[in-house]
């Protein structure tokens, strides 16, 4: 019976699933990718400094074989001569082997970057399962590896046997050459035809790359079940997400709360609704809207608007238009421009009077609301 679709692995692994996989240890990696750079790095390393390893090699040599008749009858002076031997040993090999660490390093973190995971270090009983042993060497991975290795070997005999004909002219002169030189010669061209073979693997490598990398996404690939699995799992049970939005709303509503004593008016149905406004002409284009309540949260921005001296205009059309039409923080819209600015200039002039100057303003009576912005 054919799996159910919502089980068909077709979509693509989620950040989660990713970040998962790489605390397991799983990264796309290639074996032929990390070869390639081990072999040709070590290749042209062993190119560029034969010279300085050949000499170290004649000093050590030179040293150990030019010895006195006394300290070849004292014990001291051999122990001696073999630990400077031990030490010039090692310092001829220190750079070939500092790039070898790099190049066993650059390899794998070319491909998955770095990672370090105690997980994929701990033993598994399935990697043990004679059953699945089998079912991996008849797999689609085993075929392609061994297509692979296949390459391999075409690619290694067709490039060797191509050098050969290239030198084969220069190896049979070597024979007339000086022994010196016919040691300097052999040794260029065996590094040579050491470095040629060792980038034929990067061929190899350019193919396994992009099938790693198919092979990684295809079995991080996720059901559509496990997708919605993992969209509850990050982000909670309803219940959680309904006391979340709660808390976000309360908040909301103390952070709104706290900006009514900076308004310069407040608008009122007058006991439904409530919306407080803030002009300031030097620094705002159009009036923007603080705070807005039906019901208790109108009570409420009344009774701080009376704490903190706030005018309160009972003006029921112009008060439903803004809560119906304007965001908290949000400008007025341009329909509404007239009559608010009636409001604020009664307000801005009932300020000046109670500062004894000037006289009384007149209240604003018939506002110039538009019609599309009546709302019940």
């Amino acid at each position: 019976m054919a799996e159910d679709d919502s089980q068909e692995k077709t979509e693509e692994a989620s950040g989660r699933k990713i970040e998962k996989a790489r605390e397991e240890g799983q990264v796309p990696r290639s074996r032929d990718l990390t070869t390639s750079v081990v072999l040709l790095l070590g290749s042209i390393g062993l190119l560029y400094f034969s010279d300085y390893m050949g000499g170290k090699f004649v000093e050590m040599t030179r040293a150990n074989f030019v010895i006195s008749r006394e300290a070849i009858f004292d014990p001291n002076a051999m122990i001696g001569h073999f630990a400077s031997a031990m030490y010039m040993g090692l310092i001829s090999l220190v750079p070939f082997m500092a790039l070898m660490l790099v190049a066993s390093i650059v390899g794998p973190v070319a491909l998955g970057g770095w990672l370090f995971s105690g997980d994929a270090l701990m033993p598994k009983l399935s990697r043990m399962d004679p059953l699945a042993g089998l079912k991996r060497m008849f797999s689609m991975k085993a075929v392609v590896e061994l297509l692979k290795a296949s390459a391999k070997v075409t690619i290694i005999l067709g490039t060797t046997i191509l050098l050969l004909k290239y030198y084969a002219q220069p190896m049979f002169r070597i024979s007339d050459e000086e022994v010196g030189a016919a040691i300097i010669h052999s040794v260029d061209i065996s590094a040579y035809a050491l470095i040629i073979l060792s980038a034929c693997t990067l061929l190899i490598a350019a193919v396994d790359v992009p099938w790693q990398l198919y092979e990684y996404n295809k079995k991080l690939k996720m059901s559509k079940q496990e997708v919605k699995d993992e969209s509850k799992d990050t982000d909670g049970k309803p219940e959680v997400k309904g006391r979340i939005r709660q808390l976000q709303r309360e908040m909301a509503q103390r952070r709104m709360m706290s900006n009514v004593p900076s308004a310069d008016v407040i608008i009122t149905n007058p006991t439904h609704y409530a919306v407080a406004l803030k002009y300031n002409p030097e620094s705002m284009a159009t009036p923007i809207l603080l705070a807005k309540g039906g019901d208790n949260i109108a009570l409420k921005i009344r009774e701080i608007a009376k704490a903190h001296d706030i005018e309160i205009i009972e003006s029921p059309v112009l008060a439903r238009a803004i809560f119906h039409t304007t965001e908290l923080d949000a400008e007025i819209p341009a329909g509404l421009y007239l009559a608010v600015a009636q409001v604020l200039a009664y307000v801005f002039q009932l300020r000046t009077y109670r500062k004894g100057r000037g006289q009384k303003p007149k209240y604003p009576t018939n506002l110039n609301v538009p019609r599309d912005m009546y709302f019940d």
